[in-house]
């Protein structure tokens, strides 16, 4: 039996644009001189829910920026993001989520 493994799992629709407006929110934190924000404002805004998405979006940022987006989310979708982290073979202890 071939199970499909969580972090591949998409989560509900709510989490997923809950984690695109809030990273996006954290992105425009930052100077766009170089046009670098509006590159990732827009990658993020055209990606789907589907697959590990959701984790694609999370692996954007450093370890900084993931503490910063995690504050930002809602207790659910943290705890989404942190159970495909553990299940894609993360420490706990090096997870922001």
């Amino acid at each position: 039996m071939n199970k499909q493994r969580l972090y591949y799992t998409p989560p509900t629709d709510e989490q997923f644009n809950e984690l695109k407006s809030k990273t996006v929110e954290v992105w425009k934190e930052y100077d766009n001189e170089y046009g670098y924000v509006d590159e990732k404002v827009g990658r993020i805004w055209n990606i789907m829910n589907v697959g590990d998405n959701f984790m694609y979006i999370v692996a954007m940022m450093d370890c900084v920026n993931q503490g910063k987006l995690a504050n930002k989310l809602s207790k659910e979708t943290r705890l989404a993001v942190r159970a495909r982290m553990i299940d894609g073979g993360n420490k706990t202890e090096d997870i922001a989520f």
